[in-house]
């Protein structure tokens, strides 16, 4: 099983993921009138999928975690034993919905809830010969949930990657790499929450010495500052199809001050998060205009908002991968209809989709990476890329908490 909660925090996605020994190849066949998807020698299947939407002050106090404030320590433990519960609330759902019983499951894969992420900062010591290694903090607690399932859980994914010397982030591109990478020519995807990421996967033939088969980094903000406009100014925790955000206007000189953050500018491995991509942020830019509030419509913010994530990616994409011809979408933002649409719009001449296309639903996609990452950690597979979080090798990810 597989179990994520992003920086949406709109709730947790849970999936039951079949790993079988397969004698076929390719990417996608029809079986049972289900999807499955393969790899090389390992059949990957979803069987369940289920969400559970995170109540109003859950998501609010996870939000409130993201920024320095009082008993952090307190709350955050407390945080994590509420998380763990809403974990075992989706794997007994999943439980339910297939017939299985807990014994049938050999792992889950529960990635916690990221509040902090700050790698490879605060703490190097050139005199020593220490570099620094940062910090990334999920909340959770997985022996909890090994109590309340009876199942072998595996967590902690990140951090053994930034021991190695990487970002920690993203850890997606090598599962995005088993299931949509393709022979002949070169293939992005993009997963677009809270954060965006990339995974770009060459195809042999355009591979050079300057180019890794697999790279992949964090874009920068994904759904999260327009999540928060729309919250602000609508009342609702996202904006349904992007509707808000096509009655808007694009206000250009906020859209280029936007574009002109470092981070963006960046060469990879890079990663990011609430930390830089938050509320605070976006003020200092609005206020940097010279305008009040008032002069600015929110509806054109939003708007404004909107073409930022979708520039960014369609920026990486031409930049990293100019050969590729297919950007496959997954996340919350592959369901919203106007981020596509500009999207698309900056991404000419490539055919942008969603990955529903591909067999695997987008919001399924992360919770089935994070499943595909434990039945790795419990074989002592490596799961992680050089080529993608800089770290000194590919690591075994996660802690193993038995049942």
């Amino acid at each position: 099983m597989g179990l994520m909660s992003g920086t949406s925090l709109d709730g947790v996605d849970g999936v039951l993921l079949e790993w079988q020994e397969s004698t076929h190849s390719g990417n996608l066949v029809q079986h049972d009138a289900s999807p499955s998807l393969l790899s090389g020698t390992r059949q990957l299947k979803v069987l369940q999928h289920v969400f559970q939407a995170f109540d109003a002050e859950f998501r609010a106090e996870l939000l409130s975690l993201n920024t320095p404030g009082d008993n952090e320590l307190h709350r955050a433990a407390l945080a994590g034993n509420c998380l763990a519960r809403h974990y075992a609330q989706v794997v007994h759902a999943l439980l339910n919905a297939s017939g299985m019983q807990a014994n049938d499951i050999q792992a889950i894969g529960a990635h916690g809830q990221t509040v902090r992420h700050r790698p490879l900062e605060f703490d190097a010591d050139p005199s020593h010969g220490q570099p620094a290694v940062g910090y990334t903090l999920q909340l959770n607690n997985p022996a909890l949930l090994a109590e309340l399932t009876g199942i072998d859980v595996v967590a902690e994914f990140r951090t053994r990657d930034l021991a190695a010397g990487g970002q920690g982030a993203p850890l997606v591109p090598a599962f995005h790499a088993e299931i949509f990478g393709a022979s002949k020519h070169t293939v992005a995807v993009v997963n677009i929450g809270g954060i965006s990421n990339i995974s770009i996967l060459r195809s042999a033939s355009s591979l050079n010495a300057a180019s890794p088969q697999i790279i992949g980094f964090d874009c920068g903000p994904g759904n999260a500052l327009m999540d928060h406009w729309v919250h602000l100014h609508q009342g609702t925790n996202y904006d349904v199809n992007g509707e808000w955000a096509a009655q808007g206007q694009v206000i250009p000189s906020l859209l280029q001050r936007l574009l002109g953050e470092p981070f963006l500018h960046q060469t990879p491995p890079k990663s990011t998060g609430r930390d830089l991509f938050n509320p605070t942020w976006l003020q200092q830019h609005l206020h940097s205009l010279h305008h009040s509030q008032k002069d600015l419509a929110a509806v054109d913010v939003q708007a404004t908002l909107c073409e930022f994530t979708a520039v960014a990616i369609a920026q990486d994409l031409k930049r990293h991968a100019p050969e590729a011809h297919q950007l496959w979408v997954c996340g919350g933002g592959a369901l919203n209809g106007q981020l596509m649409s500009r999207l698309q719009a900056h991404a000419q001449g490539v055919q942008v989709a969603s990955t529903d296309l591909q067999g695997l639903p987008p919001l399924q996609v992360e919770a089935a990476a994070f499943a595909w990452l434990a039945a790795k950690a419990m074989k002592r597979e490596t799961g992680s890329l050089e080529s993608v979080t800089g770290a000194r090798g590919a690591r075994v990810l996660g802690a193993i908490y038995p049942r």
